[in-house]
């Protein structure tokens, strides 16, 4: 991507294009991992993505990181900064612990008492220790994804609360973001000129306040939102045009202009392209950019054994208490338990709670699942209890 962007390179272009479709339809996990396959660390066949076996090394989420910036930087369209904030905040995310030093080398998409392995538990170094060393260089490079400039033309990528001066049209400006982002989406951008000036702010529309999860047909959204985001100028609504996934703001800029959106933070289901075959008839939970998990704590000891039917609406409550704070989603789901002798199976109404994947395996070991199946397929699959 480097060097087809410095030099111009069309077959290289074409290259990291062909990659970048294949590897977005086809080969990511739906919380951002990436790299299925342990054996020999690789990315499998088109479509392979197991959630059992799944390996999501966090150094491949780091350099899916890279990448995306750098497809960005290529091409200036904001589908490649939609899959940079997927990751990061979920599959790359994971791989360090809410104490920062505990650690995933590689990132499970389920953990169940017949398929326990090491996946669910962090360590505080790794023999082949990449992905730690890896993370305490990457978390401090993310201001550097926030903002980008070309020319006249300034973007605004990622939502942080945060401060960053440029200069335009050679000119200085500071932006202040102020924000509770991805808890919230009321989001605040401070425009301060010591002078007036000309330029063109473009903000970042995210796929998922436009209904779509993901830039290709691998995941969707079961239904579509009813939201979409809205922008004011100075506490007016503004018209604005929307170029490459990006808000158009051109005018003259004041000192203290203040530019506000409001995205819609609705939990939604997602559901993956039929060829996945292991995700048939399963739903995923998302609110914002986040993708959420069911760990065994918040659900009676287990998660493996969670229906979740199309009928439950979901919920969201923000909690100050749990996980360093996060914000859970809830539903009423159905339970089912299978006698010790496998004679029997019983159905029960219960209450989902749903944390962010990011935070799970910070409280002990056990169950956690991604996907949730909408109905009883294989009673086989279900792991029998003690009743």
């Amino acid at each position: 991507a480097d060097v087809a962007a410095l030099t111009g390179d069309q077959q290289l272009l074409k290259a990291v294009d062909t990659i970048w479709n294949n590897f977005v339809s086809k080969k990511l996990y739906v919380q951002g991992g990436a790299g299925a396959i342990g054996d020999g660390e690789r990315y499998g066949n088109n479509y392979e993505l197991p959630n059992e076996t799944a390996y999501n090394e966090t150094c491949a989420a780091i350099a899916n990181v890279f990448w995306n910036h750098r497809m960005f930087l290529l091409h200036g369209e904001s589908k490649y900064i939609d899959v940079l904030e997927k990751i990061l905040y979920n599959g790359l995310l994971s791989g360090i612990g809410l104490d920062g030093k505990s650690f995933f080398y590689t990132n499970a998409m389920q953990i169940t008492a017949s398929h326990p392995g090491e996946e669910g538990k962090r360590s505080g170094w790794f023999e082949c220790s990449c992905c730690p060393t890896n993370l305490v260089r990457l978390l401090p490079s993310v201001p550097g994804y926030v903002y980008a400039q070309k020319d006249d033309r300034l973007y605004v990528n990622l939502f942080i609360s945060s401060t960053a001066s440029f200069e335009v049209n050679k000119k200085p400006l500071t932006i202040t973001q102020e924000n509770n982002y991805p808890w919230e989406g009321n989001l605040k951008f401070t425009v301060s000129s010591s002078s007036p000036s000309s330029f063109s702010l473009r903000i970042r529309i995210p796929g998922w306040a436009s209904n779509e999860a993901i830039p290709s047909d691998l995941y969707r959204f079961q239904n579509n939102t009813s939201h979409a985001a809205v922008i004011t100028l100075n506490g007016k609504p503004v018209e604005y045009t929307v170029e490459n996934g990006y808000a158009v703001l051109n005018r003259k800029w004041s000192k203290k202009d203040i530019v506000e959106m409001q995205l819609p933070m609705e939990a939604v289901r997602v559901v993956a392209n039929d060829k996945v075959k292991m995700d048939a008839g399963k739903v995923a939970l998302q609110r914002g950019p986040l993708m959420y998990c069911a760990e065994w704590l918040d659900n009676a000891g287990k998660a493996s054994n969670i229906l979740l039917p199309d009928t439950s609406p979901l919920t969201a409550a923000y909690k100050s208490d749990v996980l360093n704070g996060i914000t859970v989603i809830n539903a009423e789901a159905v339970v089912v338990t299978v006698n010790k002798n496998g004679e029997e199976v019983h159905t029960e109404k219960k209450t989902l709670t749903a944390i962010p994947y990011y935070a799970w395996a910070n409280r002990g070991e056990g169950e956690m699942m991604i996907w949730f199946p909408k109905k009883i397929r294989d009673v086989a699959l279900i792991p029998q209890t003690t009743k």
